[in-house]
């Protein structure tokens, strides 16, 4: 689920909902501690799980349920979503949830999966916020009102929650596979559930299932980031402490899956151009020791590039990519691997490829070279995951929900350990023809079938396991802007002439961020380029003149870093994580991609193989369709000029034109250093020491082509209400354009800022998503947003509108959109919408500089400008001192009215209403 909200106040909690009672013997008692997480407990069965992290400032608040899809019963398919949905919509205490969490500038969700449910909030590390969180928490586990006429608004929007996923063939197909697989395990159920029960669930049933499952002993409380453990303690406990669990026991009973005894086989057939073929296998839970061992061959198999599958179908130019995932489940699970084949490719060559490796596993078993690199890979990812504790938080939801959060500890251990004899045992016993669907069931004498075990005394497993020595808390480091500013140290380096903005602090794990810049070349010399900038930044990581690109992933996984590379016309960036032992290694290896790439034609063609095939995807997906048209719409510049837009055919024949000739000589002329270049480095670092690298390795890498910004001076967009149409879809997508001059200098930028905000931005209840999907009820995701350029003389502004929705309900978005629009132009703003904008919005850049990525950026943007933290201080200054009349003057200068927008509308709408595509609205 993505966001959701709330328009409706209850004054009577219905009788069927838990009530709330004060228990003063309300105790938190500490249990288990792993590597920095330290389990509470309270008398009513809450658990609580801490994990303090000085370095983060900021704070998530997440709570699980153990409730999923698979607690639903007979015509209660989607319950467990569609509630996650309406307990957004408010109690007594919080009767306006998105606006709270807009006003606290949270970064907040809700999700459904199988085993559980949970709730998040990111949030500024105030004491205010966190009171702030703990309460709505503990107010909305008992109070929420899941009431009939928030009901009746909200199922419309999951119906179109589920028809977007109807657009896609792979999750339809993913779907189909699954469903076929089961027997009777809700496992084989989608978690979105079943239209017709989402649209007929009475408001009773989702009563009693809210009653049933939301409650203290049914759920898990983790804190992360940046607080006091004792004081977050006494406040859980006062929140918390004296909610009542209802009468009864929650008794979970689980469904045992027969051994399946065929291989099974389903065929989708649906308007779509990207043909695809994939295999799924039952496997055990996630806290069954051979779930480690499957998932080490899911790595071996599926990785890109060395994956034996990759190679044999993707290398070989069988097919354009593949993808896999198994679930980390509390019961018996799966292993889903998919298969992308271009239409121009053979599906039944493809499949045979992909069955016939599979099956010849057992007598070309995985390597110790190949067990080794898939441990890497994967150890690197998890000690990211647990380097980040904004992210961790919801990370261990997945745990709980499998059974215990030690689970994600124990399952990385598994992991390292791991030997080559049991990833081959588990291959030989799970990864068979009878255990797989992949279409039509085929009858054999001799079948054979095999078990998938539950765990077994899990509570032993984990209750003795202390983990890993914990990785350090990191410091308490301030992100005001003046603390930033002078902890910042800039300037230029003596021999390359890189500009340099480098802050050393102490992150936990010795975290560090980097961001390498270059900048060359002007539009004249950029002029018939094509699409050689992107190409050439995107093969950097395919291999070097010593390196494969399997020598490079290789070093990076040792190193537990990463490097990524981005061009576009006349820039290049590299961006670095990597710790404070493994920086100056990951450096060179960057040195190295950036100098001396192989520009490898193989690799070349998988790319452009893989590009084709998206594109070839896209053709019939509305919200690709339409985000093109409205770029053709409003397109200014000749065919040859960096930033013309090109048709689909166009692209597509770009693609096929660009070798291996054009990147090299791209490299050649526009890769280097000159005064335009900048670095910019966050962490634990030695500031001298990386300065001396840039420097010495740098200063022989120059450029003598200087680097003026291309222009794209400010136009009217072109006044357009087009319908395209998309057969076959059963979503529809509108976006809607409108520019205007100005630019981030602008007295009016700070207005516009909130301006953007309340019209199209927030937790869903913004002007837009307030009509469309809080009143309306026809759309799953609709909003906007205002975007001022950062180039003074330019001045290329604009905002944006869209919706997803039904294409039936086409109307109804139109007129939302037209009214909403007229009515913000003539009413302007309340100063309660100020008030809560302007406090969302603060807070909200407070959480953007604590990210050391979203900090760097910023910092970058300085640097490039020739300004510093002042800048940004000034604006939230301004923003702090608007009125409800500034905002109200920026609305009446720089909105329209819909007429005037450039809109465009995807869609499989009425045929007697399209004569052909492309065709104006009446």
């Amino acid at each position: 689920m993505k966001n959701h909200n709330n328009l409706f106040k209850i004054a009577v909690m219905l009788l069927c909902f838990l009530t709330v009672s004060i228990s003063a013997e309300a105790q938190i008692k500490k249990g288990a501690s792993v590597e920095g997480i330290t389990e509470y407990s309270l008398d009513n069965g809450l658990k609580v799980l801490l994990f303090p992290d000085n370095s983060a400032q900021t704070i998530t608040v997440n709570i699980t349920y153990m409730v999923g899809s698979r607690h639903e019963g007979y015509g209660e398919k989607g319950m467990a979503h569609l509630l996650e949905h309406l307990v957004f919509k408010g109690t007594p205490n919080h009767p306006n949830i998105p606006e709270e969490l807009s006003s606290h500038g949270a970064r907040p969700n809700g999700t459904t999966w199988y085993d559980r449910t949970n709730y998040f909030e990111t949030f500024n590390a105030t004491d205010e916020n966190l009171e702030w969180a703990l309460d709505l928490e503990s107010d909305r586990m008992v109070n929420s009102y899941i009431a009939k006429k928030d009901l009746e608004s909200e199922f419309s929007v999951v119906r179109n929650e589920f028809e977007s996923g109807e657009n896609s063939p792979s999750r339809v197909l993913m779907e189909k596979v699954i469903s076929a697989a089961y027997l009777w395990h809700n496992y084989g159920q989608s978690t979105i559930g079943n239209k017709s029960d989402i649209e007929r669930v009475p408001i009773e049933n989702l009563q009693a299932f809210y009653k049933k499952y939301y409650r203290p002993d049914n759920a898990i409380l983790m804190v992360t980031g940046k607080f006091d453990t004792d004081k977050t303690l006494a406040l859980i406990e006062k929140k918390f402490g004296p909610l009542k669990n209802p009468e009864g026991k929650l008794i979970d009973n689980p469904t045992i899956e027969p051994e399946q005894d065929g291989e099974k086989r389903v065929t989708l057939s649906r308007v779509g151009d990207l043909q695809i073929v994939s295999a799924l296998y039952h496997v055990p839970a996630g806290s069954h020791e051979d779930a480690a061992a499957l998932a080490i061959a899911e790595q071996v198999l599926t990785d890109e590039p060395s994956g034996r599958l990759y190679k044999a179908l993707v290398d070989a130019e069988k097919a354009s990519g593949i993808w896999s995932f198994t679930p980390f489940t509390k019961e018996p699970s799966f292993l889903y691997m998919n298969v992308d084949v271009p239409s121009d490719k053979s599906l039944a060559e493809a499949e045979n490829i992909l069955l016939t490796t599979l099956d010849g596993l057992p007598n070309d078993p995985i390597t110790e070279v190949e067990l080794n690199r898939a441990k890497a890979a994967m150890l690197k990812q998890m000690d990211q995951v647990f380097r980040n504790s904004s992210y961790l938080g919801t990370y261990m939801s997945e745990f709980i929900g499998a059974g215990d959060w030690r689970l994600a500890f124990i399952f990385r251990d598994r992991i390292e350990e791991m030997t080559v004899d049991k990833v081959n045992a588990a291959i030989k016993k799970y990864l068979i023809s009878t255990n797989r669907t992949v279409g039509n069931f085929v009858p054999t004498k001799n079948p054979v079938r095999v078990g998938i075990p539950h765990t077994e005394n899990l509570e032993a497993l984990v209750a003795n396991y202390k983990g890993k020595e914990a990785l350090d808390a990191g410091e308490a480091f301030d992100v005001s802007y003046e603390n930033i500013q002078n902890t910042l140290n800039s300037g230029t380096l003596e021999k390359s002439g890189i500009t340099y903005g480098l802050i050393k602090k102490d992150n936990r794990g010795k975290t560090v961020n980097l961001t390498f810049n270059l900048r060359t070349g002007n539009v004249d010399q950029l002029m018939n380029k094509g699409l050689a900038a992107r190409y050439t930044a995107r093969m950097l990581n395919k291999g070097t003149t010593t390196k494969s690109r399997q020598d490079i992933d290789d070093q990076l996984a040792t190193l537990k870093s990463s490097v990524f590379f981005n061009g576009s016309n006349g820039r290049v960036s590299a961006s670095v994580n990597s710790t404070e032992d493994n920086l100056m290694e990951t450096l060179a290896l960057m040195t190295d991609m950036l100098k001396n790439p192989a520009f490898d034609a193989t690799e070349l063609e998988k790319l452009k193989t893989q590009d084709l095939a998206s594109l070839e995807e896209q053709k019939s997906e509305p919200q690709a369709v339409v985000s093109r048209q409205i770029s053709l719409l409003n397109n200014h510049y000749k065919k040859d000029h960096p930033l013309y837009s090109r048709t689909l055919e166009e692209e597509i024949a770009a693609i096929k034109a660009i070798t291996v000739a054009d990147l090299k000589a791209y490299h050649s002329d526009f890769y280097g250093v000159n005064d335009s270049a900048s670095l910019v480095a966050i962490g634990n670092m030695d500031e001298e020491a990386l300065k001396a690298y840039f420097d010495n390795n740098f200063s022989d890498f120059k450029s003598d082509k200087s680097y003026t910004e291309i222009s794209d001076k400010f136009k009217n967009s072109k006044a357009a209400n087009e319908k395209i149409l998309t057969p076959d879809k059963k979503n529809a997508f509108t976006l809607g354009v409108l520019s205007f001059e100005g630019s981030q200098y602008d007295e009016d930028y700070a207005a516009l800022q909130i301006a953007g905000e309340i019209f199209g931005g927030g937790f869903l209840n913004s002007r837009i998503a307030g009509r469309l999907r809080q009143q309306d009820g026809v759309s799953y995701g609709a909003g906007g947003n205002v975007g001022v350029d950062s180039n003074k003389d330019d001045k290329n502004s604009s905002m944006y509108i869209y919706a997803i929705y039904a294409p039936e309900n086409a109307t109804k978005v139109q007129q939302g959109f037209k009214e909403e629009i007229a009515r913000y132009i003539s009413e302007g703003i309340t100063e309660d919408e100020l008030t809560n904008a302007v406090n969302g919005w603060v807070q909200e850049q407070n959480v953007s500089r604590a990210k050391d990525n979203e900090l760097a950026s910023v910092i970058s943007s300085n640097l490039y400008f020739d300004r510093d933290m002042t800048f940004q201080k000034n604006i939230e200054n301004q923003v702090k001192k608007l009125t409800v009349a500034d905002v109200n003057k920026v609305i009446k200068k720089y909105f329209k009215n819909f007429e005037n927008w450039t809109v465009v509308n995807g869609g499989d709408f009425d045929a007697n209403e399209i004569k052909k595509e492309g065709k104006k609205i009446d």
